[in-house]
């Protein structure tokens, strides 16, 4: 009989959207529950269809599976309460339990109904007194359940409002199609037509969960729509060709022309099922346009993000956050666990944009959003180019300079020793304190010509595995006043040109006692949030700190926080770092006035 069979196929689907309810539990609040009600859901049918299967000799087993739907009622209305988050206490949860519980257990020591062979229909329960106690028990527990639906609903908020109206009108949906028990159990002399909505009412219930919290499953839906209504249209065609005046009657010309109309009317049915599963989710080729010309514009990640945001933000009615990159901890707690970003990533191969926090977004705006990610990925490849090409252009532009100004320094550093050392034996006979002066201020001029001399010419550094803790302790002998935290304890290897790094150090510790420091503390770490997978290096002093108006140019050539410094020992650090693939910048440790980290890349394992 067509009604078994369609039975079957529910039990079939219940199973399986069981199954996949269970991947998903972590999309869905109360999932498990909601699993549970499916799995109840099954031993119900089986218990209505197992007389028809095997036959009346397995009423009891029957009639006992039939007699379980109270206590499945009892977590459907703790599912209601879990999904909806309604503040229902513990203890009217157990209620239900309870009477779920009662009633089942009732009906299990009492005979709650015995089969009967009724028309249109085969073996189907028929209640008795305790049985309808039973059935009024599970009756008002799924009233309840939908209670606590109608309640959420009025005071919820898109999307929730609208997955929660799909569940109820999938609940509503399934009561009607129970119907057809009763009207088998009251030998109605018709089709209890009803039954055959069982399998849509599940799917309906699941799907309505799921729609807004597993994108995938939208995907699945507008397949399954398109093929459905290609069916439906070839019915159509197969049931108006006899009224066709033809003059002759084929199979093969019924199937050509099913053929024919399927094939001509796909795209238009595929369209109607988008729209149908992703409202307001089309995008068009002139979208596409729009968008590609209007992030055209960004040169950098920060003035693309900026772009995407308030294009996708205008197009979806959201504020949606941007991230070009890895996003760092200050963009993570900035746009939170809940809010909708699009990260765009760099992969091995090639950028791909992530949507997070688009779990309870509505398909069509997450639809859109997947698309425009798509377009963002190709701008995020561009402006990538871009920088690259300016990196390069920068690169050779400083090389041109600096070749200028090694040959510069070059020949100011021959034509002014010379001069210096006749200065230097022509105070030979002055008073100590004029030759004292004298001696301090070649000094400086012969330290400005030795340090432009190294930051102009071109060198190259030969990295090798070093301890950069043990180079600072070695280093660290020579100036009293420097205190070693207990980050340099252990080994910090990495990869590097050790007679620059001692370099870069004397640099920066020199930089601290021009200063007038009293106290340099110097301490490392291995990475942080910020940056993972580097070694940093920490010189911090008491000194006065560094003016406001140099903090921009501080790793420039000639921008010096001290009166008498020559402004190269901090701009020699940042190129020993840029060197080794690393950065130098002034951050802040507390109680220091000035730090200065150093940032290397730690060595692969």
């Amino acid at each position: 009989m067509l009604l078994h069979a369609v039975l079957a196929f529910a039990l079939f689907e219940t199973l399986a959207l069981a199954v996949v309810l269970s991947v998903w539990a972590d999309r869905v609040a109360g999932a498990r529950l909601l699993v549970t009600f499916l799995l109840g859901v099954g031993v119900w049918v089986v218990g209505n269809e197992l007389p028809n299967w095997v036959g009346p000799q397995v009423e009891r087993l029957s009639i006992a599976l039939i007699s379980t739907a109270p206590v499945v009622s009892a977590v459907f209305v703790h599912f209601c309460v879990v999904f909806c988050r309604v503040p229902v206490s513990r203890s009217a949860v157990a209620a239900a339990y309870a009477l779920g519980a009662v009633s089942t257990g009732l009906a299990w020591v009492r005979s709650p109904g015995y089969l009967i062979n009724a028309p249109h229909f085969g073996w189907v329960a028929v209640p008795t007194t305790v049985g309808l106690i039973a059935s009024v028990a599970w009756v008002v527990l799924g009233i309840a359940g939908i209670a606590v639906l109608l309640h959420a609903f009025l005071r919820a908020r898109e999307p929730d409002r609208s997955q929660i109206a799909a569940v109820t009108a999938s609940c509503v949906w399934g009561a009607l199609c129970l119907t057809g028990y009763l009207m088998a159990a009251l030998q109605l002399p018709m089709t209890p037509w009803p039954l055959f909505g069982l399998p849509a009412y599940l799917l309906i219930l699941v799907y309505g969960i799921l729609r807004y919290r597993v994108f995938v499953v939208n995907a699945w839906a507008r397949r399954a729509l398109a093929w459905t209504l290609l069916l439906a249209l070839g019915l159509v065609v197969v049931a108006l060709l006899p009224l066709l005046p033809l003059p002759f009657e084929s199979r093969w010309l019924g199937g050509l022309a099913v053929a024919a109309a399927c094939l001509a009317l796909n795209g238009p049915v595929r369209r109607v099922a988008e729209r149908l599963i992703f409202p307001g989710g089309e995008v068009s080729a002139s979208d596409l346009a729009h968008w590609r010309e209007a992030l055209q514009p960004a040169e950098t990640p920060d003035e693309l993000a900026r772009l995407a945001s308030q294009l996708i933000g205008t197009r979806v009615g959201l504020e949606v956050s941007v991230a070009i990159g890895e996003p760092t901890v200050s963009t993570l707690s900035a746009t939170g666990d809940a809010a909708p970003a699009l990260h765009c990533l760099r992969g091995p191969a090639s950028w791909r944009c992530e949507l997070r926090g688009w779990d309870a977004a509505p398909p069509g705006p997450r639809q859109a959003a997947e698309m425009f990610g798509t377009v963002l990925a190709d701008a995020a490849a561009r402006v990538e180019q871009l920088a690259a090409l300016s990196a390069r252009e920068r690169e050779r532009q400083l090389q041109a300079r600096l070749a200028e100004l090694g040959s510069l320094a070059a020949t100011v550093a021959h034509d002014i020793r010379n001069p210096l050392n006749i200065i230097a034996m022509a105070v030979a006979g002055t008073p100590t304190e004029t030759r004292r002066e004298v001696a301090e201020q070649v000094g400086r001029i012969s330290h400005l010509t030795s340090d432009l001399l190294d930051y102009a010419k071109p060198w190259k550094i030969t990295p090798t595995r070093i301890d950069l803790g043990a180079r600072v302790r070695a280093l660290a002998l020579r100036w009293p006043a420097v205190e070693l935290g207990p980050g340099l304890d252990a080994p910090l290897w990495i990869v590097a040109d050790g007679r620059r790094v001692d370099q870069a150090l004397t640099n920066l510790l020199e930089n601290a006692n021009a200063s007038t420091a009293v106290h340099v503390f110097i301490d490392a770490d291995q990475g942080s949030a910020e940056s993972p997978g580097t070694v940093r290096l920490h010189v911090c002093d008491d000194g006065p700190g560094v003016p406001d108006e140099i903090r921009a140019r501080l790793f420039e050539p000639f921008a010096s926080r001290s009166p008498g410094g020559t402004g190269l020992g901090l701009a020699i650090v940042a190129r020993i770092l840029a060197a080794h693939g690393g950065t130098a910048a002034l951050t802040a440790r507390a109680p220091w006035s000035t730090c200065f980290t150093l940032t290397f890349p730690a060595p692969s394992p």
